[in-house]
């Protein structure tokens, strides 16, 4: 069994030839791309006919391969295109770092209080949350028939059916939780027209089979094109390898790191929504209880910025200078809103540690190792709160996607939560759409426990122990409580 597994993240997209079977399960990539955003006048767009493009080239790439039986698409969350009532894109779809939701929030709170919008949908308060993206353009939304979220409009063009996947549906803060429906009553409150929220489907669900036009002309079969779990963190849960019945925190590492535990049923006391954490939905009903940390975009940025000025910025050669720099010297907290946006980030990093009152870093090391002890602070402080506020107790954590390969950053973290740290695979999402694909397809795989059972056979990860040396962070975590001496 082969299929496509298409995996889009915020700076670059992947289509992945996957197969699966007894005691196996392999993904390879067939195409890789650049993605990000494109400003045009004071807007930040996704380029998403370019991403459809480059999608089309690397499913015909898996099938040139060696053949093909599906097709599952997953990305980041939150974004979308809007159709108008002839099934017509209208206009691109914005970037959720764009500012244009500045100011949204503290607006629509006033009509839906936040405690409510939390009872409801269970989601963090985050700027660029659909619900507030939406309410940002309502004057256009008169034009527009149908939302769909990008995993679910690359899906629209391949087949020309509509829906919604429930895994990403549920991090738009347009959707009941508990209901497991769209929150109609609440999006109306907001501005926004019900006609707008699609039917929802499940993973696993199959949507259609590739448009009869599309097909011939790209000379495909015409395969089926299945509902993974869409949103890109969904389909990474699946493929952590835990072991059954283990007490495991999970860290989604990519330009976006998604820290938590899974659940059966949404936490939606007061303590969770005042630590602002979010309750999604994931493959077979499960609850992922999490929340974003900034992650690894504050490091590409750094990186981004230092190659703007023309300076060598190899991430091998940073990562082993940071290796050697002196340890929880400085650090900033990589989830406030400052380091959102794209830009100057070792500027914002001085900036932050002299409002802390600490002394900014200088030399290269010294940054990135700012930069890696600032986000372990952040798992660290993400995971104990997600116990404390479950009653339950991390013994292990798993770290998949690009931040596996961080060795640096996988040996600080296991230091930092005082847990072994076990890392991978690095290509979860890939091969948690690919289970999922699988599965449909009449692939032995029930469950999640089958799942991960054969994850953990075909993908080992590599563990890292905690070194012992766990001293200094709570003394790091009490700077970023300290008022600048400036």
């Amino acid at each position: 069994m082969r299929v496509a597994a298409v995996d889009l993240g915020a700076s670059s997209g992947r289509v992945m030839a996957g197969s699966a079977g007894p005691g196996h399960l392999a993904v390879g990539e067939a195409h890789r791309f650049p993605n990000g955003p494109v400003r045009a006048g004071s807007t930040l767009y996704w380029d998403v006919l370019g991403i459809h493009r480059e999608t089309l080239h690397g499913i015909q790439a898996v099938q040139a391969g060696g053949g093909l039986s599906g097709i599952g698409i997953d990305s980041w969350a939150v974004d979308y295109g809007l159709l108008d009532g002839s099934g017509a894109l209208l206009g691109n779809p914005v970037h959720y770092r764009d500012s244009r939701t500045d100011g949204v929030p503290d607006r629509v709170v006033k009509t839906i209080p936040a405690r409510e919008l939390y009872d409801v949908t269970g989601v963090q308060q985050l700027p660029f949350n659909t619900l507030y993206q939406l309410v940002s353009e309502v004057d256009r939304l008169t034009s527009a028939e149908t939302m769909l979220l990008i995993p679910d409009l690359l899906g629209y063009w391949l087949t020309g059916k509509v829906g919604a996947e429930r895994t990403n549906a549920s991090t738009t803060q347009l959707y009941d939780v508990r209901a497991r429906t769209w929150a109609v009553d609440l999006a109306a409150r907001a501005g926004i027209p019900p006609r707008l929220l699609p039917p929802l489907r499940e993973p696993g669900e199959r949507i259609g089979t590739l448009l009869p036009e599309l097909a011939a002309d790209l000379a495909l079969p015409p395969v089926p094109v299945i509902a993974v779990g869409s949103h890109d963190t969904a389909s990474a849960v699946v493929a952590v390898p835990a072991e059954p019945g283990a007490r495991f925190a999970y860290i989604s590492s990519g330009t976006w790191s998604l820290v938590g535990l899974e659940l059966d049923a949404p936490e939606l006391g007061d303590a969770a929504f005042a630590a602002n954490f979010t309750n999604e939905t994931g493959v077979d009903g499960k609850i992922r209880f999490l929340r974003n940390v900034m992650g690894l975009w504050v490091l590409t940025e750094t990186l981004r910025t230092w190659a703007a000025r023309g300076e060598r910025a190899d991430l091998a050669e940073v990562l082993a200078e940071a290796a050697e720099a002196p340890p929880l010297a400085a650090v900033v907290d990589v989830d406030a809103p400052a380091f959102l946006p794209p830009g100057d980030m070792p500027f914002r990093i001085a900036r932050a540690c002299r409002e802390t009152g600490q002394r900014p870093p200088s030399t290269r090391g010294e940054i990135v190792r700012c930069i890696v002890d600032s986000l372990a602070l952040a798992y660290r402080r993400t995971v104990r709160r997600a116990a404390e506020l479950t009653g339950r107790t991390v013994d292990v954590v798993h770290v998949v996607g690009g931040g596996a390969r961080n060795e640096l950053l996988c040996r600080l973290t296991a230091d930092a939560c005082g847990v072994p740290v076990l890392a991978g695979p690095v290509e979860a999402a890939a091969l948690g759409n690919v289970l999922v694909q699988a599965r449909t397809l009449g692939e032995d795989l029930p469950d999640l426990t089958a799942m991960r059972a054969l994850v953990r056979r075909t993908h080992p990860p590599r563990r890292y122990p905690p070194s012992g040396r766990g001293d200094g962070w709570d003394a790091a975590e009490a700077r970023l409580q300290r008022p600048s001496d400036s």
